[in-house]
């Protein structure tokens, strides 16, 4: 027997599902942190790059504003309110922005993968004396004798433990090389992801 009850608390079907289509507290808190976040990593650019980034006036304003304020009071307020204009962005503004982010990050990658390669191949030339020749090979311009000064002192430092200068130096020979070989293109990135200054 059917129940006569059911249906009968006033609501239709689609009064639910219209509830549901709304997203949840979680979800729009969610949304909200992330772009918080990228509002933040925004304001931790360079200026130069945050003025290229494809996005209204004001919020770029708020963003360049921030990175001026050194008091951590008030940066932390003109954080929450870059974090409050970012909310203000369509959808097509906010996959725009991400999108020229992750443009950087991918320069940055392909950029520490050649800092790796330049330290392989300086480590190489302290342990294997055929690579100078095969570097030599590429690059006759070289200072022949100035380079195996610098190998053999960079090898003196290691073995002494002393400040690694001659270690450096040959990297900077090798990031002049890669940077000829790339027809003199100098990123604007690539002071920062160096890290020689950790050795």
């Amino acid at each position: 027997m059917p129940n006569p009850n059911r249906g009968a608390c006033g609501f239709q079907s689609t009064e639910f599902e219209q509830e549901y289509e709304r997203p949840s507290k979680s979800e729009l808190k969610r949304q909200m942190t992330v772009l918080q976040k990228l509002g933040e990593e925004l304001v931790n650019e360079a200026r130069d790059r945050v003025k290229r980034v494809p996005m209204p006036e004001d919020v770029r304003d708020a963003i360049l504003e921030c990175q001026q304020i050194k008091d951590h009071e008030g940066r932390r307020r003109q954080l929450q309110y870059v974090g409050k204009k970012m909310r203000t962005l369509d959808e097509e503004e906010v996959a725009a922005i991400q999108r020229t982010i992750d443009s950087w990050k991918g320069l940055s990658k392909a950029d520490t993968a050649n800092m790796h390669a330049m330290e392989r191949r300086r480590d190489k030339l302290l342990t294997d004396d055929k690579a100078l020749t095969v570097l030599l090979s590429e690059n006759p311009e070289l200072d022949v004798q100035h380079l195996r000064t610098l190998i053999r002192n960079a090898r003196k430092e290691q073995a002494e433990n002393k400040p690694p200068k001659a270690y450096r130096e040959i990297f900077q020979i090798l990031k002049e090389i890669a940077k000829k070989n790339n027809g003199g293109k100098k990123d604007a990135d690539e002071d920062d992801v160096e890290g020689e200054d950790d050795e």
